[in-house]
């Protein structure tokens, strides 16, 4: 890695995040047994699809790459930040205001996001979390967060949990089950989407939940406990 320019340095750095299970070295390897060394930018936007999907399957033994357990829109993406296509994302929403109290009977809901509005981000990996207030009719995105420091925390998993304590549920397209546990300690409702959805329609396809809201999502919304026994069975 010292031998790589800063900037071939960043884009190999941040296709990692979006490649779960992959670090930086396993990457650059990759990376040379397609594309030969040294890597320069040449050599980086020669890199495809197939190459990376295929090159990422063999450290698992699956020469094809059909059960690497990434999804093809973040291979997609990685393959854009190592093209030194994807430094800023221009397609983030626009953060709309909000105070307390404005949304009555609401929740706070993290999406995990690597690109735009979607919903495409591994909890351990992704990028950002796009933060909502949601209510039965209502869907006002808060916040934008990026993960940039987690990178640096001892427990990565604590730190990302800790960054969306202020949330009822948390929307992801994987979780791994120490890192769903810390999450569920923070009192925060982990739910995986497998598929990339724009973050927005998943949410909205979710508003239906308010109708008989789940014991954990009536307390969110402050309703009584009689209200929220009829559903303990249920859950």
């Amino acid at each position: 890695m010292s031998q790589l320019s800063r900037e071939l340095a960043l884009r190999i750095a941040l296709a990692t995040r979006v490649l779960p299970g992959v670090d930086v070295p396993q990457l650059i390897g990759i990376l040379h047994e397609k594309v030969g060394s040294p890597l320069d930018d040449e050599k980086l936007k020669a890199i495809t699809v197939t190459n990376l999907k295929t090159g990422i399957g063999s450290l698992d033994g699956e020469e094809d790459g059909e059960d690497i357990g990434i999804g093809l829109e973040n291979i997609k993406l990685a393959v854009r930040y190592l093209w030194g296509e994807e430094e800023e994302d221009e397609g983030l929403p626009e953060i709309q205001t909000y105070k307390e109290g404005d949304i009555p009977e609401s929740i706070r809901v993290a999406v995990a996001s690597n690109s735009g509005a979607l919903l495409n981000g591994h909890f351990g990996s992704c990028i950002r979390f796009l933060v909502y207030q949601l209510s039965r009719t209502e869907c006002r995105l808060i916040d934008i967060r990026s993960t940039i420091e987690a990178d640096n925390a001892d427990d990565r998993n604590l730190f990302r949990a800790t960054m969306i304590e202020d949330c009822h549920v948390l929307f992801v397209q994987s979780i791994g089950g120490p890192a769903a546990a810390k999450v569920i300690r923070a009192d925060i409702y982990p739910i995986k989407v497998p598929d990339v959805i724009d973050a927005v329609d998943k949410l909205t396809e979710f508003q239906s939940v308010f109708d008989a809201a789940p014991p954990w999502m009536a307390k969110a919304l402050g309703r009584g406990a009689e209200e929220r026994k009829r559903f303990v069975a249920h859950e």
